[in-house]
């Protein structure tokens, strides 16, 4: 998996899921343990591995670097795992790569290793934001936005927060399941494990507390029409009430999202393959809009441990979805807009730009969500409130 996602460019958990295929529960939930972390705490391990192993990882055989990353992280990070199996593991690893003449320099560097990862990141400071970023192994530029948008004791919480795992959580669609109902989301579960029966009978959806919330926050009802402009997977459109229609740009999620909203016996949602910059001009008038924009992504990275690497924002992208909905929208009506970042140039700097009227009673609603800074806007964050990092507005559609 390491190979796939830092040599071929290939997405974390689809390189897991096919690579893991064969394993039995057990095995599974470790190996998954060990790959994600490794693509997680990349900068980390990549540190210590040129500075206790004197040579650039960059010029190492990709077989012999990927190897040396996933015995740093079970060295550096992982608790009961014997230092002598996670050294000559990798070092089989290196050797069935057909790497013999790699095996002699893996082995010296794990050992220098399994003496030395420990205090080296323990004593690596994080003080100033980059120092932080390569301690907890983030880019030098989320770093500064985050020191930028929540100062730094919040910035280094929500870095710690978002490398611990992500909560399992579930919407309940029908019927009764194992674990908690939570005391603020209506609909959202707590469990210990994701029921796949549950799952594949439509009775549940995995969803956190966070992208549930934004569901709710639409408030759509009955007899209304609703837009959801950018609605794939389809855990939010599936939530909405009234006649639902679902757009999406992209074919192949155009047809996940109707298989969602079948299983999930969503009648009233509408998948609709297109741009939702460009959308066919009879689909207009609605009542309400929700644009749960694309964006970096920076709310859920401990969901997706490849995000980190890959994330850019998207403010021109949100702000021509978020005028595009509104032009759709009756005088008067509302239009959600959300993202799933922790990031103010893609939250309230893309409603300023909107020119949007803000329905500023949103915060009083849920006041456990209020942004602190922007009481008008909700904003839910890892390091607080223990769900994704999501920024929520709800805005008005001009009048004439």
């Amino acid at each position: 998996m390491l190979l796939r996602v830092f040599e071929d460019g290939a997405y974390a958990d689809r390189a897991f899921r096919s690579a893991a295929a064969g394993l039995d529960e057990r095995d599974r939930a470790l190996a998954q343990r060990l790959a994600y972390g490794a693509v997680q705490r990349r900068r980390t391990l990549d540190h210590a591995i040129e500075a206790l192993g004197r040579r650039r990882v960059d010029r190492l055989d990709p077989p012999v670097r990927a190897a040396l990353r996933l015995s740093a992280y079970q060295l550096g990070f992982v608790e009961g795992v014997p230092r002598y199996a996670a050294v000559n593991e990798s070092v089989e690893l290196v050797r069935r790569a057909r790497r013999e003449r790699a095996v002699p320099f893996t082995n010296a560097v794990l050992r220098r290793l399994a003496d030395g990862i420990r205090p080296l990141i323990d004593a690596l400071p994080e003080e100033r934001p980059h120092e932080a970023a390569l301690r907890h192994s983030y880019p030098d530029w989320v770093a500064d936005v985050w020191w930028r948008d929540l100062g730094p004791e919040e910035a280094r919480a929500l870095m710690r927060a978002q490398n611990e795992p992500a909560e399992t959580t579930v919407r309940l669609v029908r019927g009764e399941i194992d674990g908690r109902p939570d005391p603020e989301i209506p609909g959202a579960w707590h469990v210990d494990r994701l029921d796949e029966a549950a799952l594949a009978e439509g009775r549940i959806w995995p969803q956190s507390r966070a992208s549930q919330l934004v569901g709710l926050v639409v408030g759509s009802r009955e007899g209304e029409r609703v837009l959801d402009l950018c609605a794939a997977p389809g855990g939010k459109a599936t939530m909405l009430a009234g006649d639902v229609v679902a757009v999406e740009v992209n074919e192949a999620r155009a047809r996940e999202l109707e298989e969602t909203a079948r299983r999930l016996g969503a009648e009233n949602v509408r998948v609709v393959v297109a741009d939702g910059r460009s959308l066919p001009p009879a689909l207009t008038g609605f009542d309400r809009a929700l644009v749960d924009a694309p964006c970096s992504g920076l709310g859920v990275l401990n969901q997706r441990p490849d995000l980190r690497w890959r994330a850019e924002p998207l403010p021109e992208l949100q702000l021509e979805l978020l005028r595009a909905a509104a032009e759709r929208v009756r005088p008067g009506g509302t239009i959600v807009y959300s993202v799933c970042t922790v990031n103010a140039d893609e939250g309230e700097a893309v409603v300023a730009a909107s020119g949007l009227e803000v329905d500023e009673s949103l915060g009083d609603e849920w006041p456990r969500f209020r942004h602190r800074r922007r009481p008008e806007f909700l904003q839910t964050l890892p390091h607080v409130h223990g769900t994704a990092g999501f920024f929520v507005a709800r805005l008005r559609a001009p009048e004439p």
